[in-house]
């Protein structure tokens, strides 16, 4: 009898033990979610079996018969549905990195601007913000898709600038007339860029070590400018350009953005840019005015004094929510369906009602959306430990 009470007291005390019952209620929890999963899967299996409905992803190697005008590779509707789906991937990845940087070069103007003492200035990008923060992005892009119809045809398309052409048909532009040569010195000028980075860093360092200013422009245009042009000319790199040219119903030559993508940059950029102005204007607001103070008191000028002081001060602030605004113009990039241009929801879409496989195909999206998503969170995040300030 002494031994089973002893027995039972030790097992009373285990079971009392904080982290043995932090462990069983998560393992059931664990249960629960798995179990929960497995009949999801078993019910899904055969309600399509009971349907005659084949699952599985071995479509993707069927033939697609899918046009899409716009690709970045090369692309027919005799290709494969993987391979549609790839062009639709792609082409929601470019919208979605020209959209992050033109958003941030606006939204970054108009977050100074409103912290400007300027009257005018402040107050038209506080009315840009209200404006544009408020009225739905679907909404915008319909606007902007509708006023680029309504755009001349191409034998009366607006010339604004020489070699620029913007019609029903796009948005057309002169392009370099790529060369091996011009291959070469891209990659000049990017091994350039990454010199002058880690020279910056070492005189910066050096600069704090002993406090002598050292030159640094001489190196970085030597390395940015006269290196890759020497590498260009020496290999005979031609800068001729590819000039656009009305003709007939068309444009031939140069390269041409269509309507769709055109009215989706626009609308993406001009939307999300009210929000990323305000994060900015908040980073900007965050910094003690003590800090604008000492640095007037040293005698340095608005612009330094906004570009070395209160800009790195801010980042910390900036950088989190700027991340989320991110993701959201990532995820706002979905809505292209909605005027026509091809990306990865509109391939997907399509080619369900073509195979039926919409349970594989809403996968195939949730996947690219999610990689995407966590590819920048990666990013930002890698950039915030960097500029977050470290307390000693």
């Amino acid at each position: 009898m002494q031994a089973h009470n002893r027995q039972a007291a030790a097992l009373g005390t285990f079971f009392s033990n904080v982290a043995v019952r932090r462990f069983a209620w998560q393992a059931l929890a664990a249960l629960a979610l798995f179990g929960a999963v497995f009949w999801l899967a078993g019910n899904l299996h055969h309600n399509l079996a009971a349907r005659n409905i084949a699952s599985g992803f071995g479509f993707l190697t069927r033939e697609a018969g899918l046009p899409i005008a716009e690709h970045l590779i090369a692309y027919t509707p005799a290709d494969s549905y993987f391979r549609a789906l790839l062009v639709g991937t792609l082409n929601t990845l470019s919208v979605a990195f020209w959209s992050i940087i033109l958003a941030t070069i606006l939204g970054t103007a108009i977050g100074v601007a409103r912290t400007s003492k300027n009257w005018l200035l402040a107050k038209l990008s506080s009315i840009y913000v209200d404006l544009f923060r408020d009225v739905p992005l679907l909404l915008q892009l319909f606007l902007w898709y509708t006023i680029l119809q309504k755009l001349p045809p191409v034998r009366q398309a607006l010339n604004p600038v020489a070699g620029v052409f913007l019609s029903n048909r796009g948005l057309s532009f002169p392009v370099l007339d790529w060369q091996a040569a011009h291959g070469w010195t891209l990659l000049a000028f990017v091994l350039g860029l990454l010199a002058t980075t880690l020279y910056a860093k070492r005189t910066s360092r050096k600069q704090l070590d002993d406090g002598r200013a050292r030159s640094f422009w001489p190196v970085a245009i030597t390395l940015l400018v006269a290196i890759p042009l020497v590498v260009g000319f020496s290999l005979g790199a031609s800068v001729a350009l590819d000039m656009p040219q009305p003709k007939g119903f068309n444009i031939r030559g140069g390269a041409t953005v269509s309507p769709e993508f055109f009215a989706l940059l626009v609308g993406l950029v001009v939307y999300n840019a009210a929000f990323i102005a305000e994060i900015v204007r908040s980073g900007l607001e965050s910094v003690g005015r003590g800090q604008h103070e000492a640095a007037r008191a040293l005698g340095l000028h608005p612009k330094n004094i906004l570009t070395w002081i209160v800009f790195p001060q801010a980042l910390r602030v900036i950088v989190p929510p700027l991340t989320s605004q991110y993701l959201n113009v990532t995820k706002g990039s979905s809505l292209a369906v909605a005027i026509g241009y091809q990306d990865i929801v509109s391939v997907a879409t399509t080619s369900m009602n073509q195979t039926g496989q919409s349970i594989e195909l809403v996968g195939v999206i949730m996947a690219v959306y999610l990689t995407i998503s966590l590819s920048i969170s990666l990013l930002m995040n890698i950039y915030n430990a960097r500029v977050a300030l470290v307390e000693r």
